[in-house]
């Protein structure tokens, strides 16, 4: 049954994202479809930016994923290597047993990073990405 205005969906989660989304909301007072709303709006946003800025521009790339994914590592240096013409410098930091965090600083075309970025996020075992762009 649909609600004038609003729409009603269904989606699936594996359990521990929805404990841990669950465990959030609560803490900052929101219900699951405020949150979720407020997820959507900044995944629009985002992907708003990544299809239409142009230009050069700098920022960071801050990317956590599981190391123990069979040849994933190896595709990531190979990728980057792709794309060392807008990357200035990279730092690993290593989270737990199985979680890696890379932070990689960028400089150069947005086409470009837009496509290092989405490539990057189409690798299995890459968990999130977050990209954070500034303008010279």
């Amino acid at each position: 049954m649909v609600k004038k205005g609003v729409s009603r969906i269904s989606i699936s989660l594996p359990p521990d994202l929805l404990d841990e989304f669950d465990k959030v909301i609560k803490q900052i007072g929101y219900d699951r479809s405020k949150a979720i709303q407020l997820s959507i709006r900044n995944f629009l946003t985002e992907n708003k930016w990544m299809h239409e800025e142009k230009g050069i521009v700098m920022g960071a790339l801050a990317m956590i994923y599981d190391h123990e994914v069979k040849g994933l590592e190896e595709s990531l240096t190979d990728t980057e290597h792709i794309y060392s013409d807008i990357i200035s410098s990279s730092m690993h930091i290593h989270l737990d047993e199985r979680k890696c965090l890379e932070i990689i600083a960028l400089k150069g075309k947005v086409e470009s990073i837009r496509d290092l970025t989405q490539k990057l996020m189409g690798k299995r075992g890459v968990m999130q990405i977050r990209l954070a762009i500034v303008k010279p």
